[in-house]
């Protein structure tokens, strides 16, 4: 990197549309940002950090891990400037504004007081209930992402979500109408992940949510008794609390998975850990010493028991991590338990497919309050519907660093292939995905190398069926198909 090290970090080759919250959200994992400079018109940026040696671990780590904000790679290195000076003018007043936020939100961790933010943007808050609209919602938004993103504005005590007009929306009460000010000031326009999931904000009539269950469409957290009314076990607000803190960094230093204001990372006491730590928890690298935590056993129902087995979850589940066991649930056909490697690949399952469709249901992924699932006793007959895969070789994850970390994409309608033989042509592949039951839109084979393929079906169901259906498909030649998600687009 060049120049001597300086808390001031410049920033270089921004997207034209990127935010203030998308840079700060850069430096956050790494310790306090005290100040930003955006200069939009060179796509330029300066990022100030309260200490020399925050800023040296995030140089150090994202000179080995390239940052990318939306999609584009960008560059960063130290700043001749030991300190940032900003003025008042109106371009930087939303930049001090959204820093204030997230900094006082950053430095203590806990409910924000009411002179946090600058008396002129407070004015009396209406309601301690705020009503969510998730505009362009890509991926699927889970009541707990919502309870992480808020909850770092003050204590949440409920949530109620919903959908209406075809749009996903959301009821959240805070305990103090100022915290609800915050958030709305904070999070309104932002987007939860890069590009989409736009949060639009307003004040509720309402002044108190009546929750009655406890499941992953509403719940109230002052209230851990209340039934899940739906034959779902509720959340255990211990293990949601061990979620909070395993998975806070999930995603902020992944383009794909770019949560904003998502916490920071407490500092550890070996030299440039903070990183290390910050993609351990992210699941993408193993870490001595970091565990995974959290809970390895998740509950999927609504599922279609005519067509669902144990390897058709086993191929989809498989695809955020490493499946150890599936259970049909026997007497509850369309559920199923399943276990995972470790708390981050649940939750990172669960994430992602909770929500989609799967043999023309939409199916629910929860936390399951089983630690474990239990195999059928030695002689018993549960009809195939419990599996152990501990040893499958079909394993995505078992070799630490692989490549296979870095290409974890939520489901799309665009599928990646690859392990392709020589002989096999383009109309093959059409055919073959064609005979899962769906449209082929597009094919393209990569440029430099034909073992690899985008092909695109017509919708993201379809592809998650192809996905089933084909991922380790024998070829010939002793080729196996391998299908993943892709971020791409045909």
């Amino acid at each position: 990197m060049d120049g001597a090290p300086s808390r001031v970090l410049h920033i270089r080759k921004l997207p034209g549309e990127v935010t203030e919250t998308e840079v700060i959200a850069l430096g956050l994992p790494f310790g306090k940002v005290t100040n930003i400079l955006m200069l939009k018109g060179k796509s330029q940026a300066f990022l100030e950090l309260a200490t020399e040696e925050a800023a040296i671990t995030m140089v150090n780590y994202y000179s080995a891990v390239t940052p990318h904000l939306r999609n584009q790679p960008i560059y960063i290195q130290y700043s001749n400037h030991k300190e940032l000076k900003t003025d008042s003018t109106l371009n930087q007043a939303r930049a001090q504004a959204v820093l204030q936020a997230v900094t006082a939100v950053q430095a203590t961790n806990a409910p924000i007081s009411g002179t946090t933010v600058s008396e002129s943007a407070v004015t009396p808050a209406q309601s301690p209930v705020l009503r969510i609209i998730i505009d362009n919602m890509y991926y699927p938004v889970t009541l707990d992402v919502l309870h992480q993103i808020f909850s770092k504005f003050g204590a949440v005590l409920k949530i109620i979500t919903f959908t209406k007009n075809n749009q996903f929306q959301a009821l959240l009460q805070f305990g103090d109408p100022v915290n609800a000010q915050q958030a709305k000031l904070a999070l309104d326009g932002q987007n939860i992940y890069n590009a989409c999931c736009t949060l639009r904000i307003d004040f509720s009539k309402l002044v108190n949510l009546n929750v009655k269950y406890n499941n992953d469409k509403s719940r109230d957290y002052t209230r851990p008794d209340l039934p899940s009314g739906d034959g779902q076990p509720a959340l255990d607000p211990a293990i949601a609390a061990a979620f909070a803190k395993e998975t806070s960094l999930l995603g902020m230093l992944f383009q794909e998975f770019n949560l904003i204001f998502t916490g920071a990372l407490s500092p550890l006491a070996i030299p440039n850990a903070a990183a290390a730590a910050a993609a351990a928890a992210a699941g993408r690298v193993g870490m001595p010493g970091v565990s995974a935590g959290g809970n390895t056993v998740l509950l999927v129902s609504n599922l279609n028991e005519e067509m669902v087995t144990p390897q058709s979850l086993f191929t989809l589940f498989g695809v955020y991590g490493d499946v150890q066991r599936v259970k049909i649930l026997y007497n509850k056909k369309d559920s199923a338990l399943i276990q995972m490697a470790d708390g981050n690949q649940s939750q990172l399952a669960m994430s992602h497919l909770n929500g989609q469709k799967m043999y023309g249901k939409i199916i629910r992924v929860t936390l399951s309050k089983h630690q474990t699932v239990q195999l059928p006793r030695e002689g018993l007959d549960d009809q195939g519907l419990t599996k152990d895969f501990g040893n499958s070789p079909l394993h995505r994850f078992k070799k630490p660093g692989s490549k296979n970390f870095q290409n974890i994409f939520p489901p799309s309608a665009t599928l990646h292939l690859s392990n392709i033989p020589p002989s096999v042509a383009e109309d093959d592949l059409r055919t073959l995905f064609a005979n899962t039951g769906g449209t082929v839109k597009a094919f393209k084979f990569f440029q430099r190398d034909h073992k690899m393929a985008l092909l695109q079906m017509s919708t993201v169901e379809e592809a998650i069926q192809a996905l089933i259906d084909l991922h380790n498909y024998n070829l010939g030649e002793n080729h196996h198909l391998r299908v993943s998600f892709s971020k791409s687009t045909i």
